[in-house]
C-alpha cells in the first residue's frame, strides 16, 4: 500500500484557493474532518467537565479521547499527556515548576539550534534561580548538532538538558536518543522540543528517551494547541503554581483554567486523520456532521491509564495494544517517504539555480525543510516575489533566533520552504520555477 497524495489533498479546502503552500513549518493547512470536529463541539451542548448532565459528560469524554489520541501519536501513556494553549506556554510552565527543584551551583544545557521556546524559558528560569546555563553549539556549515557538543557540557550538577528533535529552521535532526542516554547517565532530565519533528515522522517517547516531549497539533494538521507528554511519576513530583480550588490530580494540575474542548476534539480528529493516510487503513472516512467530534474510545485507549512510578512513557502501549498507534506509525512512515522524495526533487532543482544559497547540508538526515536565500535579494523581497507567483514560502528567523544568528543571518533570517503531507510534485516544481524566474530578473527592492 502506498501514500496517495492526490487522495489526501482532496480533504484540504484551502488548497482549492490555488497557492502552493510551503508554510507548513509555521502551521499546516487543516483537513475538513478537523474543522468539522471543532465546529460540531462548539454547536453541541457543552459545559465544564462533570458526570451529571449530558453536556458535562461530553466535555469529559472529549478530554479523555484527546489524551488517548495524543498518547497513541507519541507512544506515551494518556495519564502523562498535558494540554496547554501552546508549546511555548507549556514550556514556560514546566520551566518554572522544574526550577523549584534547582539550587545554587546547578547547571542546565540549551542549544543554539533550538527554537526560542525551548531556550528562553529555561534561560530565564535559570537566571531567576542563580543556575548556570551552558550553550551547546551546532556546526554552522552542516547545520548538525554533534552529540558531543551536548554531552561535553554535562556534569554531576547538570539538572536539565533542553534539545530539539528537529530544527524548525534547518530541519536538522540531532541524535536525541544518544543525547538523552548521556543525560540520564548524569542524573539529569531531558526536555525535547518535538514540534517540528512530530509533523514528519513517527514519534515514540521510549525510543527517544525523552523525559518531557513537547509538540503542537497545529503543525500536524490540527488546531492551535500545545501538548507535553511526560512520565507520570515525573508529573507527580512537580508542583506548578495553580489556583487553590483547582485539582491537584495529574495531569490536570498542569492545565490552568478550562480546557478548550473544541480544540481537543479537533486534535483527536487530526490524529485520527493521520492514522488513516495509508489506503486500506480507513483513510478519510465519510463523516456525517457531528460524527467525528466524539468518537468512541477503542479498547485499550482508556484516558485514565496510569504509569507506575519509574516506568517509561511507553507503559501501557506494548506492541499490539493500540491499533491506532500501529496505523499512525505506518501512516507517518508513508508521509516521511513521500516528503523525502519531494525533498530530493527540491534539493536537486535548487542546486541548478544560479545565485541560490542553501543552508545546512542537503546530504544529512533531516525533515523536509529548506532554508535558502538568493544573491542580492533581501529575504523579505524574495518572500513577496514568491507570493506574487502563488508560492507561499515565508522569510524570517521563525523564532529560531540563536540558530539564525549562528548561521550569520542575524535576526532577518532567510526564506524557509517546508514540505507537508499535502505537498505534491507540482507544488515543488512551481516553487523551483518561481525561484528560477526571480533569479533571472531580480525584483524591485533588492
Amino acid at each position: 500500500m502506498t501514500y496517495d497524495v492526490n487522495a489526501v489533498r482532496k480533504w484540504f479546502p484551502a488548497l482549492e484557493e490555488g497557492a502552493a503552500h510551503f508554510d507548513g513549518p509555521g502551521g499546516s493547512q487543516v483537513p475538513t474532518p478537523v474543522a468539522e470536529a471543532v465546529a460540531s463541539t462548539l454547536t453541541s451542548a457543552i459545559a465544564n467537565r462533570g458526570s451529571v448532565t449530558a453536556a458535562e459528560r461530553r466535555a469529559d469524554r472529549i478530554v479523555g479521547e484527546a489524551r488517548a489520541a495524543a498518547a497513541d501519536l507519541l507512544g506515551a501513556a494518556p495519564g502523562g499527556i498535558v494540554f496547554g494553549r501552546s508549546m511555548t506556554q507549556l514550556t514556560y510552565d514546566f520551566s518554572r515548576a522544574l526550577a523549584k527543584t534547582w539550587a545554587d551551583g546547578d547547571e542546565i544545557v540549551v542549544t543554539r539550534l533550538d527554537h526560542d521556546a525551548n531556550i528562553r524559558p529555561w534561560v530565564q528560569a535559570a537566571e531567576a534561580r542563580g543556575v548556570t546555563v551552558r550553550w551547546a553549539e551546532f556546526d554552522a556549515v552542516t547545520g548538525e548538532l554533534p552529540v558531543e557538543a551536548v554531552t561535553g557540557l554535562l556534569c554531576p550538577r547538570t539538572r536539565l538538558v533542553a534539545v530539539t528533535a528537529a530544527s524548525n529552521l534547518l530541519g536538522t535532526r540531532p541524535d536525541v536518543p544518544a543525547i538523552t542516554a548521556a543525560v540520564r547517565a548524569v542524573g539529569a532530565l531531558s526536555y525535547v522540543d518535538g514540534v517540528h519533528l512530530t509533523a514528519h515522522s513517527p514519534v515514540g517517547l521510549a525510543d527517544l528517551g525523552a523525559d518531557f516531549f513537547a509538540c503542537s497539533p497545529y503543525k500536524f494538521l490540527g488546531p492551535h494547541l500545545g501538548i507535553v507528554a511526560a512520565r507520570r511519576d515525573l508529573l507527580e513530583a512537580l508542583h506548578p503554581d495553580k489556583l487553590a480550588p483547582s485539582t491537584d490530580a495529574v495531569p490536570e494540575r498542569f492545565e490552568l483554567g478550562t480546557l478548550p474542548y473544541e480544540l481537543l476534539a479537533g486534535t483527536t480528529a487530526a490524529i485520527d486523520f493521520l492514522a488513516g493516510l495509508i489506503p486500506g487503513d480507513n483513510a478519510q472516512p465519510e463523516l456525517a456532521p457531528g460524527d467525528n467530534a466524539q468518537p468512541e474510545l477503542a479498547p485499550g485507549n482508556s484516558a485514565q491509564a496510569e504509569l507506575a512510578p519509574g516506568n517509561s512513557a511507553q507503559a501501557g502501549l506494548a506492541p499490539g495494544d493500540s491499533a491506532r498507534r500501529e496505523r499512525l506509525v505506518r501512516s507517518m512512515r508513508g508521509v516521511a517517504e513521500h516528503e523525502d522524495a519531494l525533498l530530493r526533487r527540491l534539493d536537486a532543482g535548487l542546486a541548478e539555480i544560479s545565485g541560490v544559497t542553501r543552508y545546512g547540508s542537503p546530504n544529512r538526515h533531516r525533515t523536509p525543510t529548506v532554508l535558502l536565500s538568493l544573491d542580492r535579494m533581501r529575504p523579505a523581497a524574495l518572500y513577496r516575489e514568491l507570493a506574487d507567483r502563488g508560492v507561499n514560502a515565508p522569510a524570517g528567523s521563525f523564532y529560531a533566533l540563536e540558530c539564525s544568528r549562528h548561521l550569520g543571518l542575524g535576526d532577518t533570517g532567510a526564506v524557509r520552504a517546508g514540505i507537508a503531507p499535502y505537498t505534491n510534485a507540482s507544488d515543488v516544481d512551481r516553487l523551483l520555477a518561481a525561484v528560477a524566474d526571480i533569479a533571472r530578473v531580480p525584483a524591485p527592492g533588492t
